[in-house]
């Protein structure tokens, strides 16, 4: 006998309009503990009006998004952080004249002990000696200084401050907007070992991107979209960017993908 393994997310039949405009039809996904799954489609597809009724920021018309099995409440930015998860969009929403270390406990600030704390005093040498330990344990090395100011960080490294602080936020699930828009190779790559790090730690990644030779490294499945629907949900071993493309444009049925490109790679893990 079978036991079935119980998703760490699990979305079914989002549905949303905006009037006449039907943006997402009855789509879903799931998502495992360490895994990371990528949402592509081409513009108009639908991505970040999907990805926003599970993150909480906008309320879909149907569906049910659950977390470990519990259903959440739709259109609540504030429920879905306290079950556990954290959304990383592309304005990163990051203070530029605060440190690295501030801006990863921004809003979750550390307060002194005893009567300074409640006062309201912030612990600052507590959050860099967290902050650091915690640029230690994912690896990242582009960040020497956790005390210094985010404005003095190149794009790349300010992604990964943003990627680092819904880490330290999320307990179960991270999701990312387009994390290595505009950024260079070098930078991107910064990013892609930082999501590798977060999968590393049992988080669920959920991850929308158009940067599809990094999503080709660094998903274990990808879940295509278009007009709002889900067409495919794949691994990507044994795929090119031409094979997903033609997903994207409609082009291509999975029936017609190369045998290993259905194979899972929990045997990777």
């Amino acid at each position: 006998m079978t036991t079935s393994v119980l998703p760490l997310l699990e979305v079914r039949g989002i549905r949303k309009s905006f009037g006449h405009v039907k943006a997402v039809r009855g789509a879903g996904l799931s998502v495992a503990r360490g895994e990371v799954v990528a949402v592509v489609g081409d513009n108009g597809a639908g991505k970040s009006t999907f990805v926003s009724c599970i993150s909480g920021a906008v309320e879909p018309d149907a569906g049910e998004v659950l977390l470990e099995g519990r259903s959440l409440e739709l259109g609540s930015i504030l429920a879905s952080m306290a079950a556990g998860i954290a959304t990383v969009y592309q304005d990163l929403a990051m203070a530029p004249d605060l440190s690295v270390a501030e801006n990863i406990f921004l809003s979750t600030e550390l307060r002194r002990p005893g009567l300074a704390g409640r006062l309201g005093l912030i612990d600052h040498r507590r959050m860099r000696s967290e902050a650091r330990a915690l640029v230690d344990g994912l690896g990242i090395t582009t960040l020497g200084d956790v005390g210094a100011p985010v404005g003095s960080l190149s794009g790349g490294q300010r992604q990964v401050v943003a990627v680092a602080r819904a880490i330290a936020r999320a307990g179960k699930l991270v999701i990312l907007d387009e994390p290595t828009a505009a950024l260079g190779a070098r930078q991107s790559q910064m990013v892609l070992d930082t999501i590798t790090a977060a999968s590393g730690r049992g988080l669920g990644v959920l991850l929308i991107s158009h940067d599809l030779p990094r999503v080709i490294e660094v998903a274990d499945r990808i879940v295509v979209l278009r007009f709002g629907e889900v067409v495919a949900d794949v691994s990507p071993r044994g795929l090119t960017v031409s094979n997903v493309v033609a997903l994207m444009l409609g082009e291509q049925n999975t029936a017609d993908l190369p045998t290993i490109a259905s194979d899972s790679r929990e045997d990777d893990r």
